[in-house]
């Protein structure tokens, strides 16, 4: 009986290593875990941050001896917010470092030019940075997302505004990418949805930062709503633009890519009164509480600067990809990775999120927090 059970043993941890060898990323000791972010462009504010949450659970996990005997690797290649550079970037780690799973990829057109490389492969994308509504686009079995979408996000803050507010027409300022022309799309969506008219839209450059023109022009449509799907200076530029004009009535709604504390904390009050719709609550606004308080000293102690929003979501992003690998056991597969994916059930306290998945439901959380800028910081005004 003794020789029977360490053979079965033996064979155990044969079939285990085979698993691993036929897994592209795995080995005994490793799994290999990519990103294709924005390190340098326009939206570097929210890809550096949550580059750097993602690898403090990772040391935490590793430090703790790894998942399943694994130590993780994280590989990031930047993509500077362009797609050529996108695309070079997860060739690279598809076919040179042979991640086993994408993480936090930042960009809607990125990541859906991307899905055309990793779908045929069966390679999860996790948590990416983009509440589109593509990230869950078919195939859906591989892509989970953290998250309430672009789209859910301007229903929910367009018509709280229309209804604490009283307005009757509501504007559009966006780059017309796939992330902009889906804020665009609601916008409009929800005008008609309410009875409202959509009084007028402009389109914009991603490097564009001279918005007089296209102010003057939405003024003059009496717009009372404008929701904003731009860079986070450009967002910064276009409210104080308003201010300077003198146009101080309307409101401006930025969606999750635009909830930042450096938008909140521009020097002399100049987003004070610009609204968000997001899919979480402000870190700083639940600092005193125990784990965003353990998270923001960690962070600080680890990087030398204060933590921000999407430090943590890089951070719980990376944590969910840590429970999934404990609960896909020691066999790791892509096939074991995603059904293990579909069973998580829990309270991610670092987001003060539900985060809960299963075979037909591959977003996390669904809530919109309604948030506003006041004295330098965000406020929750409303969670839907």
């Amino acid at each position: 009986m003794k020789h029977l059970t360490t053979a079965l043993a033996v064979g155990a941890v044969a079939l285990a290593s085979q698993v691993a060898a036929d897994t592209q990323g795995v080995s005994d000791s490793e799994v290999v875990i990519g990103s294709v972010n924005d390190l340098s462009g326009i939206f570097a504010a929210v890809g550096v941050p949550a580059v750097n949450g993602a690898n403090l659970r990772f040391e935490e996990a590793n430090s703790a001896g790894g998942v399943h005997g694994r130590q993780i690797r994280f590989v990031v290649e930047d993509n500077g917010y362009q797609i050529p550079r996108a695309m070079q970037g997860y060739n690279k780690l598809l076919n040179r470092d042979k991640v086993f799973a994408m993480l936090l990829s930042l960009g809607t057109p990125m990541n859906t030019a991307g899905f055309k490389l990793l779908d045929p492969k069966g390679i999860p994308n996790i948590g990416p940075l983009s509440a589109a509504r593509q990230m869950l686009q078919e195939p859906m079995g591989n892509k989970f997302i953290g998250f309430s979408s672009y789209y859910d996000q301007v229903q929910v803050g367009v018509t709280y505004l229309a209804e604490e507010f009283g307005a009757q027409e509501v504007c559009a300022m966006y780059i017309p990418s796939d992330f902009g022309k889906e804020i665009a799309e609601s916008t409009a969506d929800a005008a008609d949805t309410l009875g409202l008219t959509m009084a007028g839209e402009t389109t914009h450059k991603p490097d564009e930062l001279d918005f007089v023109g296209s102010l003057t022009k939405l003024k003059a449509a009496e717009c009372d709503i404008i929701t904003m799907a731009l860079g986070v200076r450009q967002g910064i530029t276009v409210v104080g633009t308003a201010k300077k004009l003198g146009w101080t009535d309307v409101k401006f709604l930025n969606t999750s890519a635009g909830f930042l504390e450096p938008v909140a904390q521009v020097p002399g009050g100049v987003t004070e009164g610009l609204y968000a719709a997001a899919g979480w609550r402000d870190l700083y606004e639940r600092a005193a509480d125990p784990v965003p308080a353990k998270f923001i000293a960690d962070y600080k102690a680890k990087f030398d600067q204060p933590a921000s929003g999407f430090a943590m979501l890089g951070y719980s992003a990376a944590d969910t990809v840590v429970r999934a690998l404990e609960a896909a056991g020691p066999d790791l597969s892509h096939e074991s990775f995603l059904a293990a994916m579909e069973t998580l059930d829990y309270m991610d306290d670092v987001t003060d999120s539900r985060i809960t998945y299963g075979p037909d439901d591959h977003r996390g959380a669904d809530e919109v927090v309604i948030s506003v800028v006041e004295n330098g910081g965000w406020k929750t005004l409303v969670v839907k």
